[in-house]
Parts: C-alpha cells; sequence; structure tokens
C-alpha cells in the first residue's frame, strides 16, 4: 500500500477549489435556481429559501468532493467554470422576465 504525497501547491490549490469554487457553484446555483423557479411561477422569496437551503448540502458535496477528485484542474473547471455558466444562463432568465 502506497501513501500519496501531496505538494503544498496542489494542497492550497484544492484549498482554494474547495472555499472559492465551492462558494462560485453554489451561489451560480442559487441564481438559477432561483431564477428558473420563479420563471416557473414560484413565489421569489420561497424559491429564494428553498435554493438557499438546497445550496448548503450542494456546498457541502462540491467541498468535500475537491479533496477526493484525483485533478484539481478538474476540481477548478467544474466549479469555477460551472458556477459562472450557471450565473450566466440565470442571468440570461432574469433579463428574459424583464
Amino acid at each position: 500500500m502506497s501513501i500519496a504525497t501531496v505538494s503544498r501547491t496542489q494542497l492550497l490549490s484544492r484549498i482554494a477549489a474547495a472555499l472559492l469554487g465551492g462558494y462560485v457553484f453554489a451561489w451560480g446555483f442559487i441564481a438559477l435556481g432561483v431564477a428558473a423557479a420563479f420563471a416557473a411561477g414560484m413565489p421569489f422569496h420561497d424559491a429564494e429559501h428553498l435554493f438557499s437551503l438546497l445550496a448548503f448540502l450542494l456546498y457541502l458535496v462540491t467541498f468535500l468532493w475537491s479533496f477526493a477528485a484525483r485533478d484539481p484542474r478538474r476540481v477548478w473547471l467544474v466549479l469555477a467554470g460551472g458556477g459562472a455558466m450557471m450565473a450566466a444562463l440565470a442571468s440570461l432568465i432574469q433579463h428574459a422576465l424583464v
């Protein structure tokens, strides 16, 4: 059984991905979820509360995944890229509603 050694840079990258990337991903999830639910007819504050509560679970999963994944570049790509894409889609939905 071998123990993998992790460099300090890789560890800092994973910590930053877990904290910052997870936040961006959760924020994008909330923005997209609230915009989509409101567009579907759900009251705004109900959608906001629902997706904020779900984002706590999502943040926990993304935080843990950022340390379990093999490649930190994939973690950054999924979390930061996915969060940015969800935020952009939420913006498009919001502009369509106005």
